[in-house]
């Protein structure tokens, strides 16, 4: 096959490729091998609109695409074409491959053609693409896996997310031109709407993140709250919040597992929480829930989901949300089967997480700098592509967010309808 020249386009946070550098000798030239499996490598992954290209300049794909994926040595093409949902992420981390154009419209492409394809993949190619299937962790692998991504430090997280509340779930865009902050604090009241909390209500919140939730509820509905959490970064800050707003009376913050909660509640709600649950434990979350809602509760959990089953991606469960498992629909629905209780409403805020995310992102980049200096340069560029691809994931329709309300059983104290939550 002729030697192609790509032309390459900068991406967002990248300069452009600039002058042609000096090679390793390891690195050249690409032989006929690497070129044709350069060339498989890009039909492996349903021959998106993005072309590829080896360190000396042979490129595989269509002339004119929009993106360019640059391998920089030989050891790379052949981890990508070993392990590519693992690799991908570690090679962009390491340097050791660049994309040109938007990262996360890039992934976008790739995701959506993946998709299309991965039914017709014989079965090697489909191995070549597994991921590591998780199904939850005890209690103390759970500490562990929270304390790896949540514990980071919480200045890491006030440099980019919302300064209303600390949420690191999906805000609510009731207009599309909210702000971050605005469209997070949309999502608090969205959430106390769809609970129907009245003053004196008594409420738990399993997996409180920085206590926005638990602050809000109390002081905008007149509700008692207990929150419990096992990051003990996020609980001490979350304690620290409630004294300065005049709350501590109010809410309690519990560094505690979820399978310990204990006592009654009007109302039971989870946001983001369930990613880390797993389904192995759905049935022990369920018990939770039965144990503490009353018969005239109302419960809530608000999760990132999938429109069937798989496992989560390979890098990211190695580097950034350690034992994770993002349900499907039909898994979710398990868990409602196992406590007994009736699904009441089921909204899909995708698109909305899409939002939130490059919200985030655009926030992320503006200190990326402070972020390398903090940490290094391989964890600035994880952390770009973990939010980058995560927005990618809402827009391209592979992922989802769901937010459930159900109730027991046997309750008939049950909205007539949706209005009351608009108005």
């Amino acid at each position: 096959m002729p030697r192609q020249e790509a032309q390459l386009t900068p991406s967002r946070g990248h300069g452009a490729l600039g002058p042609r550098r000096a090679v390793p000798a390891a690195s050249r030239p690409s032989a006929g091998a690497e070129r044709f499996l350069l060339t498989m490598l890009h039909r492996l992954g349903g021959a998106p609109p993005v072309r590829l290209q080896l360190w000396d300049g042979f490129a595989a794909g269509p002339d004119q695409a929009h993106f360019t994926i640059e391998i920089l040595d030989r050891g790379a093409l052949y981890q990508l074409l070993r392990s590519p949902n693992i690799d991908f992420g570690e090679l962009y981390s390491a340097g050791r491959l660049r994309v040109h154009g938007d990262l996360s419209d890039m992934l976008v492409q790739v995701y959506r053609h993946i998709q299309r394809a991965r039914d017709t993949w014989p079965a090697w190619v489909t191995t070549l693409w597994r991921d590591p299937a998780r199904h939850g962790a005890d209690v103390d692998g759970a500490r562990h896996n929270i304390q790896r991504h949540y514990d980071l430090g919480n200045a890491f997280y006030r440099q980019w997310l919302d300064t209303a509340a600390m949420q690191y779930t999906c805000a609510y865009y009731d207009t599309p031109d909210m702000t971050l902050e605005q469209a997070q604090l949309a999502k608090l009241e969205h959430v106390c709407r769809k609970l129907r909390l009245r003053p004196g209500q008594e409420v738990i919140e399993a997996g409180c993140g920085w206590g926005g939730l638990a602050r809000y509820m109390a002081r905008h509905h007149g509700v008692r709250v207990r929150a419990f959490n096992i990051s003990r970064e996020q609980i001490a800050w979350a304690r620290r919040q409630a004294g300065r707003e005049g709350l501590a009376d109010k809410v309690e913050y519990i560094e505690d597992d979820y399978r310990n909660i204990a006592g009654r509640c009007d109302a039971f709600v989870s946001v983001g929480m369930l990613e880390h649950v797993g389904p192995a434990n759905y049935g022990a979350l369920a018990e939770v829930v039965r144990r503490t809602l009353k018969p005239d509760g109302l419960g809530l959990i608000h999760t990132i989901g999938r429109n069937r089953p798989a496992a989560v991606n390979g890098w990211i469960e190695k580097r950034i949300f350690p034992g994770s498992h993002v349900p499907s629909i039909t898994e979710l629905m398990r868990l409602f089967e196992a406590g007994g209780f009736s699904v009441l409403d089921v909204e899909n805020l995708r698109l909305h997480y899409a939002r939130t995310l490059e919200h985030w992102r655009e926030r992320y980049l503006a200190v990326r700098d402070q972020v390398r200096a903090d940490y290094d340069d391989n964890f600035a560029r994880a952390w770009d592509l973990y939010l980058a691809g995560a927005r990618a994931g809402f827009v391209a329709g592979t992922m989802q967010l769901f937010q459930v309300v159900f109730a027991p059983a046997e309750s008939n104290s049950l909205p007539h309808s949706r209005r009351d939550i608009y108005a």
